[in-house]
């Protein structure tokens, strides 16, 4: 969906008249997002009546890209000041058989078209297949699909019912449609095909990213790749620093390149979103640094600052760096235990129950890592969210299970489990030696890559208070 223009501008009224053949469902809708931070979208309905027909009218600001929401089908829709149409489709299958006629009825229709021909389309698509090429077929596939493309837009180009607003949006999906899917192939490739390592790429496969006008290009903010791009271009530059996204500096080193590379109305954006990942994944006194440096100096209006706040407010209490909620809970053996008995070490905290298929296979998995690293400077506390006492305690001495088996009173709907804001078991956390989190979503206990996540977590607190911003 696209961003909302930075700049507000003055609203105007667009009117959709319809028809849908054979109706399966009694509304339809258009659907616009409300703020370029924020995920909520805002919904205008619009009932349709016995022959199926409706009238909908929404305000825009200006020409932006929009969803046309019947039951669970969705098109895309080209608005702007002006735009009058009458809008025509099959009640089962809106996205094929859309079709436009009035004020606007252009620029849809060649929507409609490329979203058929380009998008739907797997042969032009990096997923599912073309993913497995290499380097140099890979680069010859983007090229082909942005040659049809450019075909396909010289008709817009030529066409005097569009406006320059639409003519500059499907340019700009074209260029950075490219432009994201040569950026990210490398990660991607890594992530999707298992039976093969990371590609090493030739000197100059990144060499597009020379071009000054790709990263500040004023004709293509209202477009939702070019957003993308901007993201995905500084969490490369940040990666190409040296930085990777477990590290302490990895989105300050991101906040920082999107602050002094971008300009113009997607330079706050960006810095935003880059903000939204750091107060999910990264350090919360880093965070609270960074949006206090995004109100005093990027945004004094007052536009975004808000909708981030809220954000960093929603998620600081399980942000890395942020208390891991206490506890004082009894083991099997009858001794009383808190989180602060393990200050000073790594501790694993897996929650469980007995009654729970997934929590017992897990079991065996746990009882290994205990093994691994016994001795060294982590323990693992198993808490069973379990109301039967006995089935708990009969089931951990008679198991003699490794680690640390506590159990917490309530289940699930308890006070513990509320804290942790339980949503299901089995589910982990993983909490440093100074009693914060690193992780609230660490590898599973049956992962092979858990292993390695917890020899990289050692010491990792401490890590991350040495590269805070002096005084924070």
């Amino acid at each position: 969906m696209l961003a909302a223009p930075a700049a507000a501008q003055a609203q105007s009224t667009v009117v959709l008249t319809g028809k849908i053949n054979g109706k399966t469902a009694d509304t339809v809708a258009v659907s616009l997002r409300e703020h370029p931070l924020d995920p909520k979208e805002q919904l205008t309905y619009a009932r349709v009546d016995n022959k199926g027909e409706f009238r909908l009218a929404v305000k825009v600001d200006g020409p932006t890209k929009a969803d046309l929401v019947y039951g669970d089908d969705v098109a895309g829709l080209w608005l702007e000041p002006g735009t009058n149409m009458e809008v025509r489709f099959k009640g089962e299958d809106l996205a094929t058989t859309v079709k436009f006629k009035g004020k606007g009825a252009e620029a849809n229709t060649y929507l409609a078209d490329f979203d058929e021909r380009f998008v739907e389309n797997d042969g032009f698509q990096v997923l599912p297949d073309n993913i497995s090429l290499y380097e140099a077929p890979f680069l010859s596939f983007l090229d082909y699909r942005r040659k049809e493309e450019m075909k396909f837009l010289q008709d817009v180009k030529e066409d005097p019912n569009v406006s320059p607003a639409f003519r500059d949006y499907t340019k700009a999906e074209i260029e950075y449609s490219y432009a994201n899917d040569r950026l990210t192939f490398q990660d991607l490739r890594e992530q999707v095909v298992a039976t093969e390592g990371r590609l090493k790429m030739s000197s100059t496969y990144y060499d597009f990213l020379n071009d000054a006008a790709l990263l500040n290009n004023p004709t293509a903010h209202q477009n939702e790749s070019y957003q993308e791009f901007l993201l995905n271009y500084v969490h490369y530059a940040a990666t190409a620093a040296g930085r990777k996204k477990g590290d302490p500096e990895f989105y300050q080193m991101c906040y920082n390149l999107a602050k002094e590379k971008l300009q113009g109305p997607m330079k706050p954006i960006i810095m935003g979103r880059v903000l939204q990942e750091s107060f999910r994944f990264g350090h919360v006194k880093m965070s609270a640094a960074m949006l206090e440096d995004f109100r005093s100096s990027v945004d004094q209006k007052n536009k975004l600052y808000p909708v981030l706040k809220a954000d960093f407010d929603k998620h600081k209490d399980f942000a890395i760096g942020s208390p891991a909620p206490s506890f004082k809970l009894v083991s099997a053996s009858g001794d009383s235990l808190s989180l602060r008995d393990f200050a000073g070490k790594l501790v694993y905290v897996n929650f469980w129950r007995t009654t729970s298929g997934l929590s017992l296979r897990d079991l065996p998995y746990a009882q290994e890592l205990a093994k691994k690293f016994n001795g060294q400077n982590i323990v693992f506390v198993n808490i069973a969210l379990d109301e039967n006492e006995p089935a708990w305690r009969q089931l951990v001495t008679s198991k003699r299970l490794s680690g640390v088996h506590l159990r917490a009173p309530g289940g699930q709907r308890g006070p513990l489990a509320r804290a942790y804001m339980l949503q299901e078991v089995p589910a982990y956390f993983l909490i440093a030696e100074d009693g914060t989190f690193l992780n609230t979503k660490p590898k599973r206990l049956s992962s092979r890559a858990a292993v390695d996540e917890i020899k990289e977590s050692f010491g990792k607190a401490s890590t991350y208070s040495s590269a805070l911003p002096a005084g924070k």
